[in-house]
């Protein structure tokens, strides 16, 4: 049986590769190619077959094949942020920003086990054709999982916002729904990017030196990197820039002290793209690629993203900068992650190489898509329950630059669906036949009509209603070099709406009898003037391929909204620190002062809800034992819906500064009209830590303030309608 095994083993590479010569045939009692011996021992058996040239080829993202051991190429670089990218048609869903905001960590896992499905499918066709090409394989470079600290990065559409326990949960809900739970093999190999510090200016990308605080560092910007390689996340990017001056990408304290060795992690370490050339080209930390190559290497940087590893490696080997024992030692932790994947059994070992190919965009993704989307939705404002709209209106009026694009659907790092459905047709799938609608683009994206003529304002003055859909899209934020409309290379310099979209605006209120304003984006947006104008007022992110169908089944109350800002939305910038200032003092809600124009946690519905006082099963406990905190959470409206219940903890005795407010635990919970239920949370020690200036957590005793929520603990947020928090104290004794 062990021979037939090994037999099958060897005929699946020989098949895959298209190699097959007489030489090749010793390889058949090759232990790599035995499925039965222990991964270590396949992985040395391989690495001991290898030149050194061979391993080195190995050792960057687009891998070379070895015909003489029937190594195939291996692309290492794929996307999947939200469905699988850049390979043609996958399912389109929310983008992460618009998925945090649904505060649903079984949501996510669902959506990513659908990515999955999809990768593997989207994996074997190109198996089947020998496509061996970039984004065909099955290392999937996501979740981003930096802090959002700054509304102005571009790239913050792609995170969890803008705090590490939320960041971390849903972070931690795709690992597991992309990497899938079979005990031998990886779906799909996941990564947490980019370590570390990581978030902006993208014009200083490739040379900033993010100086933090150990207690910033530990508190803030690594909790997320760490709950994911509990998680067992099988991969870790580093990130363009230094962190307290190391290069992140050869950092001996990130990477080896403590990646590797507090945490533990046992994957492997890839460069962001073309990293590595920065470590000389602009960081100046050395003064040649062969530096640049050993520093990383030794680092423990073991995939290089770029092209420094290829052509300089060697030489770095034969100037004595490095060991072919270094080589071995990334090469084997990238084998580890190849054979998790199965890429050297016989496929039908695999669970994973049976997934149908009817998955690929199948109407239960379409499904699953329209559903994060309808939950990712946050209403900010509701005046005399303008919404949810009748679906039979006489005549309506839909507006705006962003009602029939498909750009504010998709975000970025996105897929190409075959059914995407912008939010103009998503209201014309809602309302009857019966209604006239009228449709005006209204307003250009980026800059002033050049046309000075007004047809589409007065039109508001018609119709029952006005639904203005304006926003952002990937052409004004996103990442360095992609958004073409950005002077800042993918930032934004202010954070208003754009100032000719609030000129249409300004003028459909004159006419309009209801303006609904509907907004697209993936960062705040400074929306003062817009709330003021707005009979109702909505966040709609960058939704998906189905998100216009999404956004119409909340504005015509086929859903009641239940999305929650997974950020603090300022009223403009000059509530914000320094754009590259690192340090947390005065930033997102836990650090921030300032009252905002939209609290963290905050989003309306259809229905009201009302939290009962707080009851604790201890209200005192001592160090190392924890507590239950339970309210009952009563749907006091006439319509069905859902609220995230937030629990927050504040430290009230602290011995050095700690955040206002941290959240330590959400919960999802759907209620009919009259119904109450008990939303339990427990409270562990861990919960209760603080960290110091040195960066470490500690426990001390003292009186701490436990608040239950619809939101973050704020005045504005129950000026707007929100529930009133409940809070009350836990005392931790000596």
């Amino acid at each position: 049986m062990r021979d037939l095994r090994v037999a099958c083993g060897f005929a699946v590479v020989m098949m895959v590769v298209g190699f097959c010569t007489a030489q090749e045939v010793t390889l058949e009692n090759a232990p790599f190619l035995d499925p039965a011996e222990p991964m270590d021992v396949r992985i040395a058996d391989l690495i001991s077959r290898m030149t050194l040239e061979e391993k080195i080829s190995q050792l960057k993202y687009d891998a070379d094949a070895v015909p003489r051991l029937g190594i195939a190429p291996y692309n290492w670089w794929n996307e999947c942020l939200h469905g699988v990218a850049r390979a043609g048609k996958a399912t389109v869903f929310p983008q992460a920003i618009g998925l945090a905001a649904t505060f649903d960590t079984g949501l996510v896992y669902d959506v990513a086990s659908a990515i999955s499905d999809e990768a593997r499918v989207k994996f074997q066709q190109a198996q089947d054709e020998g496509n061996f090409a970039r984004y065909r394989g099955l290392t999937f470079w996501t979740p981003n999982i930096n802090i959002f600290r700054d509304p102005r990065w571009g790239r913050g559409q792609e995170t969890y916002g803008e705090d590490p326990f939320l960041t971390s949960r849903m972070g931690t809900a795709l690992v597991k729904g992309l990497q899938g739970d079979h005990h031998r093999y990886l779906k799909v190999a996941a990564c947490a990017k980019h370590y570390a510090v990581h978030s902006g200016p993208e014009a200083l990308r490739h040379e900033f030196d993010a100086v933090v605080s150990d207690k910033d560092l530990w508190e803030t910007y690594l909790p997320a990197f760490h709950a994911l390689v509990d998680a067992g996340v099988e991969t870790v990017m580093g990130a363009y820039n230094r962190t307290n001056h190391e290069v992140c990408c050869g950092s001996s304290k990130l990477l080896m002290d403590i990646l590797r060795g507090q945490w533990g992690f046992k994957g492997h370490v890839v460069s962001d793209c073309w990293a590595l050339q920065d470590i000389h080209q602009t960081h100046l930390v050395t003064k040649t690629p062969e530096e640049s190559a050993a520093l990383a290497l030794k680092s423990g940087t073991d995939l290089n993203c770029g092209s420094t590893y290829g052509p300089y490696l060697k030489k770095a080997v034969d100037l004595k900068l490095v060991t072919e024992a270094d080589v071995d030692r990334a090469l084997s932790r990238l084998l580890r992650t190849k054979m998790r994947l199965g890429l050297f059994d016989p496929p039908e070992m695999n669970p994973y190489t049976k997934i149908p190919a009817s998955v690929l965009c199948s109407q239960a993704h379409k499904d699953l898509a329209r559903q994060a989307a309808q939950k990712s939705i946050v209403l900010l404002k509701n005046k005399n329950q303008c919404l949810p709209l009748s679906k039979n209106p006489t005549q309506l009026y839909v507006v705006g630059p962003m009602a029939a694009n498909v750009q504010p659907l998709l975000g970025n790092y996105y897929g190409l669906s075959d059914h995407l459905v912008t939010i103009l047709e998503g209201i014309m799938n809602t309302v009857s036949p019966a209604s006239t609608v009228q449709y005006r683009p209204g307003a250009l994206l980026d800059h002033a009509n050049v046309n000075p003529v007004d047809w589409y304002s007065g039109i508001a003055a018609e119709a029952d209603v006005t639904i203005a859909v304006v926003g952002l899209d990937n052409m004004l934020e996103g990442e360095e070099g992609e958004s073409l409309a950005s002077p800042a290379k993918g930032d934004r310099e202010d954070i208003q709406l754009p100032a000719h979209q609030l000129d249409l605006l300004k003028k459909l209120r004159k006419n309009a009898r209801q303006l609904v304003v509907v907004v697209t984006g993936g960062s705040p947006i400074a929306l003062g003037e817009v709330h003021d104008m707005a009979d109702a007022l909505v966040f709609a992110w960058y939704p998906g391929e189905q998100g216009g169908q999404a956004v119409a089944d909340m504005l015509f109350g086929d859903v009641t909204p239940s999305g929650k800002l997974p950020l603090t939305f300022p009223t403009s910038v000059a509530q914000l620190p320094e754009y590259a200032d690192y340090a947390m003092t005065g930033r997102t809600y836990r650090y921030m002062t300032a009252e905002p124009l939209y609290p963290f946690g905050f989003g309306l519905s259809y229905t009201q809800f009302e939290y009962s006082r707080p009851r604790l099963s201890l209200a005192e406990i001592k160090p190392g034992q924890s507590t239950q905190v339970t309210v009952t959470l009563t749907n006091r409206g006439e319509l069905p819906g859902e609220e995230v219940a937030q629990l927050y903890i504040t430290d009230i005795e602290a011995s050095v500064p700690v955040p206002q407010y941290a959240l330590k635990g959400f919960q999802r919970v759907s209620l009919e009209p009259g119904q109450r239920k008990t939303v339990t949370f427990m409270i562990t020690p861990d919960m209760l830590t603080l960290v110091n200036q040195d960066g470490q957590s500690i426990l001390e005793p003292g009186r701490f303030k436990i608040t239950i929520g619809g939101s973050c603990p704020s005045p504005r947020a129950q000026a707007l309608g929100a529930a009133k928090t409940v809070e009350m104290i836990l005392t931790v004794g000596e």
